[in-house]
């Protein structure tokens, strides 16, 4: 019966106290489109309440069969170990429950769709000047270590970029991966387009949107023949949480397919065929819970012999990224950072 199910619904936590709010936000929004069900959510790591504070609640009003939905774009580190870790750790110390796991967000067309409005936005506030084959489309994806998940974001560019008809189109990233969004955009400059519209493909706001306009700001600098238009972000667009809705029906119903066939974890993928059969853990223990802001971040040390500041230039698995010195790559983030110009680009949030 219905009454027997809530809904988890999981998210990654920041520092950036913002962030956390546009997640809780989104929470309330899907608790409103999932009236039948009780719903909690909670984070890996950073902010709280951390995910077994919302699993003990939904377990104290009688829940006996908890749907968790990951609040994440793609499956990577923490959708394929991170989040899985902690739920199997909670399912085998309260047997008397059963903990389903939905998939990801994914390639999604209500999704492609949300992402296309938000372009929109920011086409319409900036004017006609310029005309769409006049025009290149940057989507800034997060960055992982591992390929599938930065795999999906090109298809996300092509998608958006043949839906919309846009001269032309690249994908970057914020982190982990190459290439990133300073050196993406130094490249993208040199193809004479009239306007660059830079997308951040995230859910939520936090450091590394914040660097993504950053970095936008500092390359608008050097070529202000070029207009730059900073547009908003995924956020709670109605469709975002329509999908996340959708993901907690399909474990109800016995629909929940996660791609495992271009899992690193699980086949010989190209360049990473060493971290086949890896143990899943989550590695946010350190950090679980520490609160958001500046002064609630400390470096952590642990047996893995290495500091973590959580800038999140990193992904979590702590398996060595084969490309780590890529030069378009994390590499190219050890300078200190410059300071940012006064920015010329038109921001739409």
């Amino acid at each position: 019966m219905e009454e027997q199910y809530g809904v988890m619904f999981c998210g990654h936590g920041s520092r950036d106290e913002g962030a956390v709010e546009e997640f809780q936000a989104a929470a309330r929004g899907l608790k409103e489109r999932l009236p039948q069900y009780e719903t909690d959510w909670g984070f890996l790591e950073f902010a709280t309440p951390v995910i077994r504070t919302g699993l003990d609640a939904l377990r104290d009003k009688g829940v006996r069969k908890v749907l968790v939905v990951p609040g994440m774009l793609f499956a990577a580190g923490h959708v394929k170990n991170d989040i899985p870790s902690v739920l199997n750790a909670y399912q085998a110390q309260n047997p008397e429950l059963s903990v389903l796991y939905a998939r990801e967000l994914g390639i999604d067309l209500k999704i492609i769709r949300a992402a296309g409005d938000r372009i929109e936005e920011a086409l319409q506030k900036a004017g006609d000047r310029f005309s769409r084959e006049e025009t290149l489309l940057v989507v800034v994806g997060r960055g992982a270590s591992d390929p599938d998940a930065n795999s999906n974001v090109s298809k996300v560019t092509r998608m958006l970029w043949e839906g919309l008809g846009f001269g032309w189109a690249e994908t970057v990233f914020s982190g982990v991966t190459f290439p990133l969004v300073e050196p993406g955009l130094e490249h993208v400059v040199r193809l004479n387009y009239k306007r660059i519209v830079v997308f951040p493909y995230f859910l939520f706001t936090g450091i590394l949107v914040q660097r993504i306009y950053h970095y936008t700001d500092i390359v608008a600098a050097k070529h202000p023949e070029i207009e730059f238009v900073k547009a908003p972000y995924l956020n709670d667009h109605p469709l975002v949480l329509d999908t996340f809705a959708d993901r907690v029906e399909e474990i109800r119903i016995g629909v929940n397919n996660m791609n495992c066939q271009l899992c690193k974890y699980r086949e010989q993928f190209l360049g990473f065929e060493n971290e086949v059969g890896l143990r899943q853990e989550s590695h946010h223990h350190h950090v679980e819970g520490i609160g958001t802001g500046a002064e609630g971040v400390t470096p952590q040390k642990h047996d893995h012999n290495h500091v973590h500041s959580h800038d999140h230039d990193h992904d979590h698995n702590h398996h060595p990224y084969p490309h780590a010195d890529h030069p378009l790559g994390p590499k190219t983030m050890e300078q200190e950072e410059p300071e940012t110009p006064e920015s010329p680009v038109k921001e739409n949030k």
